[in-house]
């Protein structure tokens, strides 16, 4: 049986000189304590050595692709064909490749793999004409190269330069921004007429490192940095100025700052472009979903792009907003919703109720391109493209108020009335202006001397019912005429008022007509009666 050995140095093939030891596989260890023992177990009979470190990169990694390299052919068709023996492998894998293109038998067993520990652990020995030294180098220079292709490692992926180029336009914004105040606050007190006609910092030092002193804006010619029209308001702005005077020596100094700040407005105009081809090259697929200085801050944030790459997306959203997350968690209120990635353009152009939503997909989205971006082969940027449209569309969805209906077949659009906001207009009331009275202190005296009044006529129209009440009736007639007696008296004390009430009274009875026989007899025999009472009322009151 014949072994296959892949060494960082070469192909090693080895005769077995006795099989019937390797059945043993928990003592074949022994047999390979010392390099003599070894000796005797295994021999070898082939060596292919590699010529550089790039055809050893080339000869493993196809190894692990589960490929055989054009070397590796030559070798087996030249030594184990004319053997005609069994040829053991580390890999399963590679075996069956072996087996299926050159029609060799292969063995791969627990037996092969204390084979191959045990020759692995006495190499030196076994492999004549090799150095220790020159061993450990190939390794070391093998084990660098494999692991930079594994990792996809090139020149072209150091986000290093990133994180760094950022920082930079970062600081360069902010001295750009304390050049430009201190050097429009300075020259000023010269001509403080010119920094609110010319708004642009950059054209404002051109402008006056063209120029100078404010006298020789008059004979200056600004027409290729301002307008026409902006040119003539400074010159007679120059004229009518009410700034100070000012010596040549302070002229020369804001001169040299005005000369700083374009400078260093051009250095930062490079950075920039250097920064979004670098972001293209590195990460093409997070420049498209968030932009480059969005996606550069993301990659500064985390220290990397693998490092990024392995953050969830609850975190890429939340990533440059720990103050105020943990802040939030220790008070109990609302978490933040979003950190540096608000800055995004797709975040900037939504409305404010839909910021959160769309900052929580668009960082789901991220991480996927930036997981792409750092693990994966191609270099394009379709997949941004693609994320991005999809999140183009669920924008103006939300935005349009689309929303699906959930029953049915789910294609139509629920109609929703836009929404309109309806303010209720409220008209002034000047009647809380003045603090006097509407009525004047008599007239509320004399409403409540009424208010009195007719309290006690209730009052006294109460005591004289329940009285009539309590009084003994000898008959029903008369204390339904005591009831209509005391009732008048209330109203009219006079009895002259109450005889002809009575009359009438008495004439109304007379005309209703009579529907029934009963209440006509006791009307008719009630009349006499009621007379001679009245006869006898007159003459006590007489």
């Amino acid at each position: 049986m014949l072994v296959l050995f892949e060494t960082s140095v070469g192909y090693a093939i080895f005769k077995v000189l006795n099989e019937k030891k390797l059945q043993e596989v928990d003592s074949l260890w022994k047999e390979f304590e010392t390099p003599e023992k070894a000796n005797k177990i295994v021999k070898l009979k082939h060596f292919e050595k590699f010529q550089d470190t790039a055809e050893a990169l080339a000869a493993f990694t196809a190894l692990m692709e589960g490929k055989i390299n054009k070397q590796l052919k030559k070798v087996l068709k030249k030594i184990v064909k004319e053997a005609h023996e069994p040829l053991a492998v580390a890999d399963a894998k590679l075996g069956g490749v072996i087996k299926e293109k050159l029609n060799l038998s292969c063995i791969h067993s627990p037996v092969v793999n204390e084979l191959m520990r045990g020759i692995r652990s006495q190499m030196d020995g076994l492999i004549p004409g090799v150095e220790p030294r020159e061993m450990a180098a190939m390794c070391l220079g093998l084990a660098h190269s494999l692991s930079r292709y594994r990792l996809k490692f090139s020149a072209d992926k150091v986000d290093t330069m990133i994180v760094q180029a950022i920082s930079l336009l970062d600081d360069l914004d902010k001295e750009l921004n304390n050049y430009i105040m201190r050097c429009r606050e300075w020259y000023g007190w010269h001509f403080p007429e010119l920094g609110k006609i010319i708004s642009d910092n950059l054209t404002y030092c051109k402008c006056l490192q063209k120029v100078g002193d404010r006298k020789n804006y008059a004979s200056a010619k600004l027409s290729e940095l301002l307008p026409e029209e902006v040119e003539a308001e400074v010159k007679a702005a120059a004229e009518i100025s009410m700034g100070t005077e000012v010596s040549e020596e302070d002229i020369c100094n804001i001169l040299h700052l005005c000369t700083q700040v374009i400078e260093i407005s051009e250095y930062r105009t490079q950075l920039y472009e250097y920064l979004q081809n670098r972001m293209m090259a590195i990460a093409p697929n997070v420049t498209v979903m968030v932009g480059e200085l969005v996606g550069a801050r993301l990659i500064a944030h985390a220290g990397s792009l693998l490092n990024l790459a392995k953050h969830a997306a609850s975190t890429v959203q939340i990533l440059g907003a720990e103050k105020a997350l943990f802040r939030a968690l220790k008070s109990r209120r609302d978490t933040p919703k979003y950190g540096l990635i608000y800055h995004a353009s797709l975040v900037g152009q939504t409305s404010p109720k839909h910021k959160g939503k769309i900052s929580r997909m668009l960082a789901a989205k991220t991480v996927l391109a930036i997981r792409y971006d750092a693990f994966g082969e191609d270099s394009s940027s379709a997949m941004g493209v693609e994320n991005r449209a999809k999140l183009e569309a669920r924008l103006r969805t939300l935005e349009d108020r689309g929303i699906r209906k959930i029953s049915g077949t789910g294609k139509a659009l629920a109609k929703t009335e836009k929404y309109e906001h309806k303010s209720e207009v409220k008209t002034y009331d000047p009647s809380g202006d003045s603090t006097l009275p509407t009525c004047s202190k008599k007239r509320k005296i004399e409403q409540v001397d009424k208010e009195d009044e007719i309290i006690e006529k209730k009052a006294k129209k109460a005591k004289i019912k329940i009285k009539v009440e309590e009084a003994p009736a000898a008959t029903e007639e008369e204390e339904e005429e005591e009831e209509g007696e005391g009732v008048l008296v209330v109203e009219e004390p006079e009895t002259s008022v109450k005889k002809k009430k009575k009359k009438d009274k008495k004439k109304h009875i007379k005309e209703e007509p009579l529907s029934e026989e009963e209440p006509c007899t006791s009307t008719a025999i009630a009349s006499p009666e009621k007379k001679k009472k009245k006869k006898k009322k007159r003459d006590t009151e007489d």
